[in-house]
């Protein structure tokens, strides 16, 4: 097993996430765009934005967006993306929800977080954007929905096997190992400050090629390229070999939910 820091595990993914993570359906920026009125004025912090992923798109209907991440490498690789596509409307900032009230961060109609609340101390996080969000403001979770809510497709099995014999069958995550949540976001919102909870939901079917599907890996914690260390280039040759013989065609089809869960103050 390698040896590497927290910073080093997710900086080594930066480059794959950019590249492949699918991004989340546009339908959930157009239901943020009704809901909020969105009209190019408005102010939003991205908390945890890793490559930009709702930060780039929200862009385009507010007149702000300040994007918070722990991770320089996540960060420099976001400003590189929104300076190919000529965005000047963000401020990228270090820092995490512990540093929130600490950072002279100005009122927010919204703040959104991807996959990344669920790393947090939610209840405490939630007080602290009570602090920050407008009275009329509200929390956004957007993610790929809870783990077992859309059947998985079949050649994802034949990942996780390659991935257990190189890795073990527990997902790392730093020096530590990961599990998700057993309390769901809709309850810990239910008992905050943001009590009034919705949740939306859309489906699309992806097609990716084997080169892609092999990428998507190195974007995951679990199997970063400093996870595998050393084993990288072995662990990539059998995936590769391992996916060749379930799909002769080299496409890979899977159902990408995006689950939206805005929550607001009663």
């Amino acid at each position: 097993m390698a040896s590497y820091t927290p910073d080093e595990l997710f900086t080594s993914t930066t480059p794959y996430y950019a590249r492949y993570r699918p991004g989340y359906d546009p339908a959930l920026y157009h239901l943020l765009a009704i809901r909020f009125d969105l009209n190019g004025t408005q102010r939003v912090l991205d908390l945890g934005t890793g490559t930009g992923v709702l930060a780039l798109p929200l862009t385009k209907l507010v007149g702000h967006v300040t994007a918070v991440d722990p991770e320089p490498g996540m960060l420099d690789e976001s400003r590189k993306l929104a300076a190919e596509q000529g965005i000047t409307n963000i401020d990228w900032r270090h820092g995490d929800s512990t540093t929130l009230l600490g950072m002279g961060l100005e009122p927010v109609l919204l703040t959104v977080m991807g996959a990344a609340f669920h790393w947090m101390d939610r209840d405490q996080t939630l007080r602290d954007l009570d602090q920050l969000i407008e009275p009329k403001g509200a929390v956004v979770l957007a993610s790929g929905g809870a783990p077992g809510d859309i059947e998985p497709a079949p050649w994802l099995q034949v990942i996780a096997e390659v991935r257990t014999r190189y890795l073990g069958s527990e997902r790392r995550a730093g020096s530590g190992t990961y599990s998700h949540p057993k309390e769901r976001h809709q309850d810990v919102l239910a008992r905050s400050p943001f009590s009034n909870v919705e949740t939306s939901r859309w489906d699309r079917t992806l097609t990716r090629t084997l080169d892609e599907v092999i990428g998507l890996q190195f974007s995951y914690s679990y199997s970063s390229p400093a996870q595998l260390g050393d084993h990288k280039d072995a662990f990539e040759r059998d995936l590769r070999q391992a996916l060749a013989e379930f799909s002769p065609a080299s496409t890979f089809d899977e159902v990408v939910r995006t689950e939206a869960i805005i929550a607001t103050r009663p």
